[in-house]
């Protein structure tokens, strides 16, 4: 069974855009998966299209000044006629990931912002299930999930270097084990989902 997962996101300066990438590129390496990468700074039918033949979507923006950036917030606020139609992205499979210039930067206040827009159109959210790293006198800068975010991936890219420096290594590491955990979970909602179909048909 073939899943289909959307990287939707925006990239203010290209580092969310490298944190895309590698959530992407962990979902492709979960077989029978179907990934496709969606920038949110043009609004049109095409991309409309292609979020409603995704089984999952994993939202990306900034953290810019606590809060998502205002394109990502554009994109949010224009899906109202997507859930006031009947809830066209129920029980999708959605995550979420953002990058901002300081280590913690308010980062969290954003995956809780996406996670509530998820909810609203009743999507089942899946966040990040690796234990916290760099927390012990053993640890660096190179664990995953250094930044000990579980509610999405979280990057830190430095203000004066551009993405071809930055998110580090193990930020993007991060990203790509919150993609492949996506692209498994889905697997595992789209077979249960099938069988209850054909129980619900021969019973």
């Amino acid at each position: 069974m073939q899943a289909r997962v959307v990287v939707a996101y925006h990239s203010g300066y290209g580092h969310t855009a490298k944190q895309a990438e590698a959530v992407a590129a962990g979902a492709g390496k979960v077989e029978d998966t179907t990934v496709q990468l969606v920038s949110l700074a043009e609004l049109n039918d095409e991309l409309w299209q292609t979020l409603a033949e995704a089984d999952a979507i994993i939202f990306g923006t900034p953290t810019y000044m606590g809060g998502a950036s205002a394109v990502f917030r554009t994109f949010v606020e224009s899906t109202s006629q997507v859930w006031g139609d009947n809830m066209q992205w129920k029980n999708k499979i959605a995550a979420g990931f953002t990058n901002s210039g300081n280590m913690a930067g308010d980062k969290l206040h954003t995956l809780v912002d996406i996670a509530l827009f998820a909810a609203q159109h009743g999507m089942i959210w899946v966040g990040l299930a690796e234990y916290g790293g760099w927390n012990t006198s053993k640890g660096s800068s190179e664990d995953i999930n250094r930044l000990g975010s579980w509610l999405g991936a979280m990057s830190q890219s430095n203000n004066d270097e551009g993405p071809d420096v930055t998110p580090c290594a193990s930020d993007l590491r991060t990203a790509e084990v919150l993609g492949r955990r996506v692209a498994e979970v889905t697997h595992v909602h789209l077979r249960g989902r099938a069988v209850t179909e054909l129980e619900a048909a021969v019973s």
